[in-house]
């Protein structure tokens, strides 16, 4: 991960984006509780949270000395016995925690041995630029998504941790349907299938990473006043439009009591 900030603060980015569990993301038989191959309560006693949160602040010390703005997926202990939140941290470009994203929903395994769920979105912004975040398996519920064009973000991190072609192919699907930028970030391990990349509203592909299952960067900028075609038509017509037409747009051209709307059954 260190790595990786040098090289993109090399690159003149802005911000970087790490997949969920970057820190650390243990298996869930690794931490079951139960006979070995089985799957029970996670015992999150095996974890050292304290080799966690030096890592997590090395990251974050590096980001200030960068002047990058970093999000990067990692557990976040609560307080005992609760079970810890599956976490996005979201540090400035001053090296401070600004805040965390804790992940909503949950897989089966997830909630049922391993996580503590969480309750709120989380938008920040990077130089005016309005940013919020999704963690997995969150992709697959597109009231997340919904809920984040209502809140007028300009782009949606999405941080994996899963080798699924389809996930990215319906990460890329949220900037055709929402009409924001979507960074999709994935480990190096899962790229051959789909790596990590940055969308343009409207679904165009801006940057990848390499498809080698090696470490790397997908770069792109965010302009807000592009005159890229699609992406004008995306941000000035599209997503205007579609909050219009949700609004309530048809009710009043809507026809009541007539024969030839009501019946369904005859040409």
């Amino acid at each position: 991960m260190r790595t990786l900030l040098r090289a993109a603060g090399a690159a003149g980015a802005r911000l970087v984006q790490f997949p969920e569990g970057s820190i650390t993301y243990p298996g869930k038989h690794v931490l079951s509780s139960g006979p070995r191959g089985t799957l029970a309560a996670a015992d999150w006693s095996r974890v050292d949270w304290e080799v966690v949160r030096a890592e997590a602040e090395s990251v974050a010390d590096l980001a200030g000395e960068l002047g990058l703005w970093v999000a990067f997926g990692a557990p976040h202990p609560l307080t005992p016995p609760h079970r810890p939140h599956n976490s996005l941290y979201v540090v400035s470009d001053k090296g401070v925690l600004v805040s965390r994203y804790d992940k909503r929903y949950l897989s089966h395994t997830e909630v049922s041995h391993m996580y503590t769920p969480g309750t709120e979105p989380l938008v920040f912004e990077v130089d005016g630029i309005r940013f919020g975040t999704a963690l997995c398996i969150e992709v697959n519920f597109p009231e997340v998504f919904h809920e984040y064009e209502q809140l007028g973000v300009d782009c949606l991190l999405i941080s994996v941790m899963v080798d699924d072609a389809a996930r990215a192919v319906v990460a890329q699907a949220y900037s055709t349907l929402y009409n924001y930028w979507v960074g999709y970030s994935v480990p190096a391990q899962f790229g051959a299938t789909a790596p990590a990349a940055v969308f343009a509203p409207g679904g165009r592909r801006l940057a990848s990473c390499p498809a080698d299952s090696r470490p790397g960067l997908a770069i792109a900028d965010i302009d807000l006043d592009s005159r890229d075609p699609d992406i004008d038509a995306a941000l000035r017509l599209a997503r205007p439009w579609r909050r219009t037409a949700r609004a309530g747009l048809y009710e009043r051209h809507v026809v009541r009591g007539d024969r030839r709307s009501d019946t369904r059954s005859e040409f």
